[in-house]
């Protein structure tokens, strides 16, 4: 009988280090109004990233204070 093993941990384990390395950016806005009246207003920004990662690109969008200033 051979064992077989599960690939499933290590797939999970690929996907969170593909996501670390790569990075991944949820953007959201929503405006309600009636009547041109505004009832509610929602931002969000989700940005899951290793910490590297994030660095290289929050400066390039405006998110830190360059090394220079």
């Amino acid at each position: 009988m051979a064992v077989q093993t599960s690939m499933a941990s290590s797939g999970l384990a690929e996907v969170v280090d593909r996501i670390l390395d790569k990075g991944i950016v949820i953007d959201a806005w929503v405006k309600v109004s009636l009547l041109g009246l505004e009832l509610l207003a929602v931002e969000a920004r989700v940005v899951v990233a290793g910490v590297e990662t994030y660095l290289k690109y929050a400066e390039a969008i405006g998110l830190t204070v360059p090394a220079t200033a």
